[in-house]
């Protein structure tokens, strides 16, 4: 047995007490800051939920064919949100798309800046990756703990794990896609006078933009992953579908909200992959 020098319940009852003090002078703070994305998540939701579900499928399937321009892709992605339909997830599906398409915006918004000053900075970057690794590594439930203590169950919470769970992979490619452009076209476009901001406009963030197309997938399929974890702390959707089968049992309500789940992880894979290549390939046809 490992010798005891020290009690643990001192470090434990330590962490206890600062949590407890932040959450007693910033909960007032923090639940005003995060309404806004709060009242951004319920907008998603009851405008997806009192869409017809024929407009929802028929923007998707536009959206899919602007990226794609390939009809039997459309179809197939059709025919796949109807499916969800048909199995009687639809309104789950399109609370679970809401919070997916919060999250993996809020991702945007943070990771893409966050992977340019990596590339920018040595020091940060080295400051950024184990707080990258910690991210994809520390389970959900421990971080889950301060945030409902701040929150209380429900969607706010639900946000917060799942942008930590899903924005590492965005930060990560933004910073290699910018690290990766070319040395001789940086020079090529300062010899012309270009400063900072122009270079990272006109040059590093349209060459970096497969690898950036890359990490909102990645960031999109990782939002879906934690769908489950989400419903247990108040968000509903799929995940909570999911849950209910377990917790009674119910191999057939698991399964079919499974389905639904990997309904959704396909369409909009296919969807970012296609906006993906289609930048690869635009990038190609102007070197």
């Amino acid at each position: 047995m490992f010798p005891e020098l020290i009690d643990p319940r001192e470090f434990r009852g330590a962490i206890d007490d600062f949590v407890d003090n932040f959450v007693i002078e910033w909960a007032t703070f923090l639940e005003q800051f995060f309404n806004p994305f709060l009242q951004v998540l319920n907008f998603f939701e009851s405008t997806l939920l009192n869409s017809p579900w024929w407009l929802v499928i028929g923007i998707i399937s536009a959206v899919a064919y602007a990226g794609s321009r390939k009809l039997s892709l459309v179809l197939w992605l059709a025919g796949a949100m109807m499916l969800m339909g048909f199995l009687g997830l639809w309104e789950d599906g399109m609370r679970t798309l809401a919070l997916m398409l919060v999250c993996t915006l809020i991702s945007i918004l943070v990771g893409i800046p966050l992977g340019i000053f990596m590339s920018w900075s040595n020091k940060f970057r080295a400051f950024m990756l184990p707080v990258l690794d910690i991210m994809q590594t520390m389970p959900s439930f421990v971080y889950l703990i301060p945030a409902i203590m701040l929150f209380g169950p429900g969607k706010i919470p639900a946000v917060l794990a799942t942008v930590i769970y899903a924005v590492p992979p965005l930060i990560r490619l933004t910073d290699l896609g910018v690290r990766m452009v070319d040395s001789e076209i940086i020079e090529a476009t300062e010899s012309f006078g270009a400063n900072k901001m122009q270079k990272l406009f006109w040059v590093q963030i349209p060459l970096a933009l497969p690898n950036i197309m890359a990490g909102i997938n990645q960031a999109t399929m990782m939002a879906l992953a934690m769908v489950v974890v989400a419903s247990m702390i108040g968000a509903q959707g799929l995940g909570y579908q999911v849950l209910q089968g377990i917790t009674r049992l119910e191999v057939g309500r698991g399964l079919l909200a499974g389905i639904a789940i990997v309904i959704l992880a396909v369409v909009f894979d296919r969807i970012t992959q296609a906006y993906g290549k289609r930048a690869q390939a635009h990038l190609h046809s102007n070197s």
